[in-house]
């Protein structure tokens, strides 16, 4: 169900809240074994734990987690980004700035949910323009973690329109600029670890059901 998936990456559920099977089929009027077919895809993504007797939940990365996504991602995307860099077509380049002027419509109307979901597929999309289909599986599970990670222990969530460093991608992609892609992805995601307040998260209390038609 691609609407749940999408609820979770622009923190409409947030990390921790329970997923009742009756609740989401309600919501989106599909059967229970619909529900529960994609509270399995997304088990499997690492986006919804499933703990026996007690139901479905949104996955909450501790902080240990949240680095070791965080590490993961700088040993696998600065390169990936001078791959990219090295075969980005036009096609590729104007590709790319479609998908940020949509982060920053999203951004513009108010929806910084959608907006930041969009700003880690643009990720994905690297990877996807690197042709590295193998690190293209990790980097979209790794940023399906990102998204709770950063759910949880964002600090400072006007920063989500401070950064340049999409429009700086994008332009390295489109000089074919190796040694700057590399080096602006390296920064980029340091700047997204210091946003990070790596501590314990207070408890979610708002519904599911509240979520979901947010």
């Amino acid at each position: 169900m691609t609407q749940l998936t999408e609820a979770v990456h622009a923190h409409r559920i947030l990390p921790g809240m329970k997923l009742s099977e009756d609740e989401v089929a309600e919501v989106f009027g599909v059967s229970r074994t619909i529900v529960r077919q994609a509270l399995r895809a997304l088990s499997h993504d690492g986006l919804v734990s499933i703990e026996r007797n007690r139901g479905a939940f949104v996955s909450k990365p501790s902080v240990k987690e949240a680095r070791e996504v965080f590490e993961a991602r700088a040993l696998l995307e600065p390169q990936t980004a001078r791959a990219a860099a090295e075969r980005a077509t036009p096609e590729d380049v104007a590709h790319l700035e479609r998908h940020i002027e949509d982060e920053h419509a999203a951004l513009a109307a108010g929806d910084a949910g959608r907006a930041l979901m969009l700003s880690g597929l643009f990720h994905v999309e690297i990877a996807r323009v690197a042709d590295q289909k193998t690190i293209e599986t990790f980097i979209q599970q790794l940023i399906s973690r990102s998204s709770l990670v950063i759910a949880l222990y964002w600090q400072r969530r006007s920063a989500l329109c401070e950064s340049h460093a999409h429009h700086a991608l994008l332009d390295a992609f489109r000089q074919n600029d190796p040694d700057r892609a590399e080096e602006v992805m390296k920064g980029h995601l340091v700047d997204l670890v210091s946003q990070l307040n790596l501590r314990e998260p207070p408890t979610e209390t708002r519904s599911l059901k509240e979520a979901l038609r947010g």
